[in-house]
């Protein structure tokens, strides 16, 4: 088995911590006050103070540039046309024992990603158990490459992916990462290694689910190669 040296890049967050995933949650929407219309008494200084509070902050546009920035970055994963998403998944389990297309099935993670938010969500694939340890996902891809790169879309307790591995055409595993997964929020951990000199149309992703509390889920996974 030869292990590549990892490269781990991992896209901007919009979360800053990844935090455990439950079941049962949900995330409220807030809102908040709009500022009080200056008076046509008011004195100037009052009318500049409420221009400049309605006006964006930097925070609020340097936040939004984020936003644009990781979007479009979603965007330039999904049509690479070197990558392609998996057409088959098992898994070491499955919530609820879920076969088929069922919710949190393995083949919820085949196909393109369709997770639109961080959180639990039937799209995605997840284990029958909550912080058990070791769980692995298997995947096939409709054609086989010279691998250079495997993209692991997470969408709920991002950060419990401990090993990638890749199979050459007799079925032997080759280790291409495995480390500490810097994945938070809704994202892809990205493991780039030198590309293989066998062709691969099979990954497989273990998750140690223990160490990032509640449910750990996946998406999608992207594998991306060439035929030379």
């Amino acid at each position: 088995m030869k292990i590549y040296s990892p490269l781990v890049v991992g896209f901007l967050s919009l979360v800053l911590l990844s935090v455990g995933c439950k079941k049962d949650s949900r995330t409220d929407e807030t809102s908040t006050a709009k500022p009080t219309p200056a008076t046509a008494s008011g004195s100037s200084s009052t009318a500049a103070k409420a221009a400049s509070d309605s006006a964006p902050s930097v925070a609020e546009t340097t936040a939004k540039m984020a936003a644009a920035e990781w979007a479009l970055k979603q965007d330039e994963i999904k049509r690479d046309p070197n990558g392609q998403w998996a057409i088959q998944a098992a898994a070491s389990s499955t919530y609820n024992d879920a076969q088929g297309t069922a919710g949190w099935s393995a083949n919820q993670a085949t196909g393109a990603p369709n997770v639109d938010k961080y959180g639990d969500d039937g799209a995605a694939w997840a284990p029958k158990t909550p912080d058990s340890g070791i769980e692995w996902l298997d995947l096939k891809y409709p054609k086989p490459v010279h691998a250079s790169e495997v993209r692991i879309r997470e969408s709920c307790g991002s950060g419990a992916v401990v090993k990638v591995e890749v199979y050459d055409e007799k079925g032997v595993a080759n280790t291409v990462w495995q480390g500490n997964d810097p994945t938070t929020d809704l994202n892809y951990l990205i493991v780039k290694f030198p590309k293989t000199t066998f062709k691969a149309d099979r990954v497989k992703v273990t998750l140690a689910t223990n160490v990032v509390p509640g449910w750990n889920e996946i998406d999608a996974v992207q594998l991306v190669g060439a035929d030379q």
